[in-house]
């Protein structure tokens, strides 16, 4: 069997029995998806990568209290989000309104989709002052409220796998997202005016 096609329960359980080559297919089957949800959250390619960085390093380091019946992403995301949250509150939310070319869409292979490079000049303008005028609304949520709406937006999760990634009930999931949407509306709205 090749150990790319081993479960993360099968993976852990090597590493933890000092086979630490069962480590590197876990960082490779999460780093781009974790990177994303960082990005989102810090939009500062260099931070996110050394957040993911660190979030891979601290669960290596902290592998042995995770519970293997449980999901791994579940678990390394959150390490990272919290990392992400400690390092947005260590930089007083800095706001920045530059548009990251690595949140283009991408294929399922990881690469850039075709489509983002053949826009023209003037779409690709629009797109980017969109891209700003969402991420400057973003920046005036709270860590929790922009961490449901890229869960839910970004990542597409049900309702019940917020609960779970957050651990918060799913009641507490629609709520916090009905609000953030609702202030994001009105917060893009006043934009249009201004």
């Amino acid at each position: 069997m090749v150990i790319d096609d081993l479960s993360d329960a099968e993976l852990i359980t090597r590493v933890l029995a000092g086979q630490t080559d069962g480590y590197r297919p876990i960082v490779l089957r999460y780093q781009s998806r974790l990177y994303g949800m960082v990005i989102g959250m810090v939009r500062d390619s260099e931070d996110a990568k050394d957040i993911v960085q660190l979030a891979f390093v601290k669960a290596y380091q902290n592998l042995s209290s995770f519970r293997i019946d449980s999901a791994f992403y579940t678990w390394l995301y959150r390490i990272a989000m919290n990392l992400a949250i400690d390092h947005i509150r260590k930089k007083k939310r800095r706001k920045t309104s530059s548009f990251e070319e690595s949140i283009a869409s991408r294929d399922e292979d990881g690469t850039i989709a075709e489509q983002h490079h053949a826009e023209s000049p003037v779409r690709a303008l629009t797109r980017k002052e969109l891209h700003e005028r969402i991420y400057s609304a973003l920046d005036e949520l709270s860590e929790d409220a922009r961490e449901v709406i890229l869960l839910r937006e970004v990542e597409g999760l049900s309702y019940k796998e917020i609960s779970d990634r957050m651990d918060i009930p799913e009641g507490t999931v629609m709520s916090r997202l009905f609000y953030a949407r609702k202030k994001l509306q009105g917060l893009l709205k006043t934009g249009d005016e201004g």
